[in-house]
């Protein structure tokens, strides 16, 4: 039973803008009484991110939801996994990871509804945004974007330690030029280095913007009563729907999907499999794709890669149930080829 409304902030951001390094650095200042619940949705169909981010141990809750945005569907897929998510880890405080390719106006209707007005007690919206990417047209014009930015109520600069000061004020710029401003005045703008923090940085003006109350977006648009989910749908008492997914004859699974002009393809290698460490950043490298994520079995121990321009990164991780590896792009992905790439660099263990 829920004796007060849980505390719920959203985290948006464009792909690999470091949303998922951001609640991974949130993790080391919850305050050691409190549970904490995530919810990540991601734009690819094999679910990287909860390997990512970890958080077992640290009396933190993690569910998934693969396959594009989890606000479509009238939002059901959504209300299924918060649901759930409440009901198994019932948390002091929620965060929620749209995909960079979601629609975050319709995340905040969904949790704006009245069945959840004595469940969740919606807190700050957090924009991750690097800002040397309003140069560039395919960020400057893309819709989600900057339906980001609009809803946010707090703006956070990310990956600052790799820009300069003009970079903020091109930002500040931006979001003067699109009128990107909530009820209470202009959006604070606080340059952030994932890379070059501590939790205490984190921990004092942040926590303080986190806990503000949401400054809803009003709505564009109303919708048709046709449209709404049937009045009488009890969202608290749906199950999700499972789809099973098994592996073929080689132990591998293909997933792919496409959406909002991109592309993407993962895979998913069965624990007999070890990969080839120098092998696998040397293929990374060689890719022309617009984000990678990947948790691979290697010679070398457990590895968590997170490419986006041209930027790899590599982190060292404890335990997984099996190698994933996920591309998106702005093309169509050649699936078989480089499924064949991949198979070149791993072999299969007897156990």
């Amino acid at each position: 039973m829920i004796i007060k409304p849980i505390a719920t902030n959203v985290i948006t951001g464009f792909l690999g803008v470091g949303k998922t390094s951001f609640i991974k650095q949130l993790f080391l200042s919850k305050p050691a009484d409190e549970k904490w619940a995530v919810l990540i949705n991601e734009f690819g169909e094999v679910g990287i991110d909860a390997a990512l981010l970890g958080g077992g141990e640290q009396a933190i809750e993690i569910r998934e939801v693969a396959g594009g945005c989890m606000c479509c569907a009238a939002g059901v897929p959504m209300q299924v996994a918060i649901n759930q998510l409440i009901a198994k880890a019932k948390p002091d405080r929620l965060l929620i990871e749209p995909t960079g390719l979601g629609h975050p106006r319709e995340v905040l209707k969904v949790l704006s509804e009245p069945h959840y007005h004595n469940v969740i007690n919606l807190k700050s919206t957090v924009c991750l945004v690097d800002a040397r990417k309003i140069e560039y047209a395919r960020y400057r014009d893309h819709e989600t974007f900057n339906q980001q930015l609009e809803v946010a109520d707090v703006v956070l600069a990310a990956k600052s330690d790799l820009y300069s000061e003009q970079n903020i004020q091109e930002l500040n710029s931006f979001l003067y030029e699109k009128k990107v401003s909530n009820d209470s005045g202009d959006k604070p703008v606080i340059p952030i280095s994932l890379t070059h923090s501590s939790s205490g940085e984190l921990s004092g003006q942040l926590f303080n913007l986190l806990d503000k109350q949401a400054q809803l977006p009003a709505p564009r648009k109303r919708v048709k009563p046709s449209m709404l989910r049937p009045q009488s749908l009890d969202v608290f008492a749906l199950e999700p729907t499972v789809i099973e997914s098994e592996f073929d004859e080689v132990g591998l699974i293909r997933k792919c999907n496409k959406g909002e002009g991109f592309y993407s393809c993962g895979w998913i290698f069965d624990l007999s499999y070890e990969f080839i460490f120098d092998e696998v950043i040397s293929l990374v490298k060689s890719l022309e794709v617009t984000r990678l994520k990947a948790v691979l079995i290697t010679d070398e121990g457990i590895a968590g890669l997170n490419l986006i321009d041209d930027e790899l990164s590599v982190i060292e991780l404890d335990d997984v149930m099996d190698s994933r590896i996920e591309v998106i792009t702005l093309t169509s992905v050649d699936s078989e080829a480089l499924e064949r790439r991949l198979l070149a660099i791993s072999k299969r263990l007897s156990f």
